[in-house]
């Protein structure tokens, strides 16, 4: 009998392990199959979007494309919020907020990151890109990704190109129709070295500011001129605190559309496949926008007739190519002859 209760309760034990065991595998099965499936689901998210220019700009009009593809694709379950004019963070600001992860986008003017990387100069490089097809060539190829792409290690992830287009200068004092015009005048500008150059070497002076600033310091007679797009000059209404306006084309406005680099890299796969859309159609929008903006937005300065506008001719460029020349001899080696080359190759 003892030996029976024995060998019974040996037989008991090695079931209840048994038993036990499968449980513990089936759990286990449960356990990762759920994980699985969760990974599979689109995340729920709040997006922030901060840009400084108004909501009648190609700028706007890509993010608000951005906003749509996501929120509808993702039925709801991420949600962007777009502050545009500064409302969230001003220039100044959205570039460490982005850093920080308060902010998951933005655009950021390629003449503020020089500081960076000397190559963020190359818009600002006179009469380089003919219009805004051959500056996009540029920055959708290998040589234009590298540069975007170079501040992944400052927790930054560079998407894509957004143009804003050509600049033209506007005065309050006289029209601009040579680089002798430009003499003795202070013109505002985003920064950089090569902007700075563009009016040094005409004799002008020139100051950094945000462009949140630029309207009162225009207004104020703290600087006597700016540089910018048809479309930021119309929309932030220029034309009420500046006399003349010359169509010359000398630089460009472009940027980069950036993401906060820990953001993108905690999303999962179905979420990421979303966001990189919603990536594709804001670009695709803002590039469109900026082209018939900057169109529109010369008409309605023309209409509403409040400022001088005047077109450089041929020979006048050439006139400021020549002066602007030496700055090509001083910043090729810093920016890198091979990216102003394949600049250059866009335009043939």
């Amino acid at each position: 009998m003892g030996l029976f209760k024995k060998n019974f309760f040996t037989i008991f034990l090695i079931a209840l392990l048994l038993s036990m065991t499968a449980c513990g595998s089936k759990s286990s099965e449960n356990t990762a199959s759920s994980s699985s499936s969760g990974s599979n689901d689109i995340q729920e998210l709040t997006i922030k979007l901060a840009h400084e220019v108004a909501e009648n700009t190609s700028q706007h009009t890509g993010s608000m494309a951005f906003k749509e593809y996501i929120e509808k694709a993702s039925e709801g379950k991420i949600k962007v919020q777009v502050y545009p004019n500064g409302q969230l963070f001003g220039d100044k600001d959205v570039h460490q907020q982005l850093i920080a992860n308060n902010i998951q986008f933005t655009q950021i003017d390629m003449a503020k990151l020089v500081g960076n990387d000397p190559r963020f100069n190359i818009p600002s490089l006179p009469f380089l890109f003919k219009g805004d097809d051959e500056a996009i060539k540029f920055w959708d190829s290998d040589k234009g990704m590298e540069i975007i792409q170079s501040l992944e290690k400052d927790g930054m992830y560079g998407l894509a190109m957004w143009p804003n287009g050509p600049k033209h200068l506007t005065n309050d004092k006289r029209p601009i129709k040579s680089p002798k015009d430009l003499k003795g005048l202070k013109f505002r500008t985003q920064g950089g070295q090569v902007l700075e150059k563009l009016f040094s070497a005409a004799e002008a002076g020139s100051v950094s500011m945000p462009f949140t600033e630029l309207y009162t310091a225009l207004q104020q007679g703290t600087v006597d001129g700016q540089t910018n797009t048809f479309v930021n000059i119309e929309s932030k209404n220029f034309d009420e605190v500046q006399k003349y306006l010359t169509v010359s084309g000398e630089a460009r406005v472009d940027l980069v559309f950036f993401a906060n680099k820990k953001f993108m890299d905690d999303l999962n796969e179905p979420t990421r496949k979303i966001i990189d859309e919603g990536i594709k159609a804001g670009t695709e929008k803002a590039r469109q926008a900026s082209k018939d903006m900057n169109i529109e937005a010369r008409k309605k300065l023309e209409e509403r007739g409040e400022i001088e506008i005047y077109e450089l001719s041929n020979e006048e460029k050439e006139e400021f190519r020549k002066v602007w020349s030496p700055i090509y001899d001083e910043f090729t080696p810093i920016i890198g002859e091979e990216y102003i080359e394949a600049a250059k190759q866009t335009n043939q």
